[in-house]
C-alpha cells in the first residue's frame, strides 16, 4: 500500500491527509506543535464523515484508521513514497525543512511543497536529491477543491513531474503542469489580477465590496465552476474564441493599457475597503463561516461528480 508523509498538520496538511486516506494510502502526519498533532485525528475524522454524508467517501472509519501520528519528521518520512510539505510560507523555513527531508526520506521518495507562491529553486538548490523536488500547490481545502499545480525547478527530473502527476490523479486530484517557474504559479496570478481590479473598483467607489462579491458568486463564478475562461469566451461568440477577440479586443486592450496599480494594496485604499466591508468577524464567526464554506464546497463537489462531462 502506498504511503505519504504530511509535514504540517494545519488546515492544508489535514486536508491533504483526507485526500490520501480516502484514496487508500497510509498517511503519516507530523508537526512541530504537539497540540496540533493531538487534534489532528479528530479533525480528519470529522472531515471524512462530512464527505461520507454527501456520498464522497464510502468508509470514513476505515479511511481515518489509515492516518497515523508521528512525533518527528525523521520518523514520519522514513519509509514513504511521497512527502507533502505544508510549512510556513518563508524561504528560510522551507530550506531547512527540505534539507531535513532530503536527509531522511527514501531516495526514491518525491518531495513536494504546498507553497502558494515560492518557486522550488529558492529552497532546493543545494540539495543532493534536488531532482526529486517540486512544488505541488493545492487550493484550500484540497480535499474539496482538487486542482494541484505541479511546478519543478530547472533541475527537477522530468520523471519526477510525470510520476507526481500520476500520483495526484490516482488520489482524485486534478494536477496541471506549470511549464516553467513563475512566482505565484498560475492560480494565484489569476486570483491576484482579479483581486487587484476588485480592490481598484471598490476603492474608487465604483461598487461596494458586497456587490462585487455578488458579481463573482452569482455571475462569473457560476460559469467558472464548470468551464474555464477560454471555454467561456468560446461559447460567448458565434464564431468561438477568434470571433470573441474580434468583437471585444478594443475594450480589453483599453483595460490592459490602464491596469490596476500596486497602490490598490496601500494602507489608504485597504482602509477604504475595510470601512465599506464593515465590522471584522470574530474568530468564532470566521470558524463558523469556514465550516459553512466547506459544506457548500462538499455539496458542489458531489454535484459535479454526479454530472457527465460536456
Amino acid at each position: 500500500m502506498p504511503s505519504v508523509a504530511i509535514i504540517g498538520a494545519g488546515l492544508i496538511g489535514r486536508s491533504w491527509a483526507i485526500v490520501f486516506a480516502r484514496a487508500g494510502w497510509d498517511v503519516r502526519v507530523t508537526d512541530s506543535s504537539s497540540e496540533a498533532l493531538e487534534n489532528t485525528p479528530r479533525l480528519i475524522r470529522q472531515g471524512l464523515e462530512e464527505l461520507a454524508r454527501h456520498g464522497l467517501v464510502s468508509d470514513p472509519e476505515g479511511s481515518s484508521g489509515r492516518v497515523a501520528i508521528f512525533p518527528s519528521l525523521a520518523e514520519a518520512v522514513s519509509a514513504v513514497d511521497l512527502v507533502q510539505e505544508n510549512g510556513p510560507e518563508t524561504v528560510e523555513i522551507k530550506r531547512a525543512i527540505f534539507a531535513e527531508l532530503d536527509q531522511h526520506a527514501p531516495a526514491n521518495c518525491i518531495l513536494a511543497s504546498s507553497t502558494s507562491a515560492i518557486v522550488a529553486s529558492q529552497f532546493t538548490e543545494g540539495l543532493s536529491g534536488r531532482p526529486r523536488c517540486l512544488v505541488a500547490h493545492p487550493v484550500n481545502p484540497p480535499h474539496l477543491v482538487p486542482l494541484v499545480e505541479l511546478c519543478g525547478a530547472p533541475w527537477t527530473a522530468p520523471e519526477t513531474i510525470v510520476r507526481a502527476r500520476e500520483i495526484y490523479e490516482s488520489v482524485g486530484q486534478v494536477p496541471i503542469i506549470v511549464n516553467r517557474e513563475v512566482e505565484g504559479f498560475v492560480l494565484n496570478r489569476l486570483q491576484g489580477a482579479l483581486l487587484a481590479e476588485a480592490f481598484r473598483l471598490v476603492g474608487e467607489g465604483v461598487v461596494s465590496p458586497q456587490d462585487l462579491d455578488k458579481t463573482l458568486k452569482d455571475g462569473l463564478g457560476l460559469r467558472w465552476s464548470f468551464i474555464g475562461p477560454f471555454e467561456t469566451i468560446e461559447l460567448n461568440a458565434p464564431g468561438g474564441i477568434g470571433d470573441y477577440c474580434n468583437r471585444y479586443t478594443g475594450f480589453y486592450r483599453r483595460l490592459t493599457e490602464d491596469p490596476a496599480k500596486p497602490q490598490v494594496w496601500d494602507k489608504e485604499n485597504v482602509s477604504r475597503i475595510l470601512d465599506a466591508w464593515g465590522e471584522a468577524p470574530t474568530p468564532d464567526e470566521l470558524a463558523r463561516r469556514s465550516a459553512w464554506r466547506d459544506r457548500r464546497l462538499t455539496a458542489l463537489k458531489a454535484h459535479k461528480q454526479s454530472q457527465p462531462e460536456s
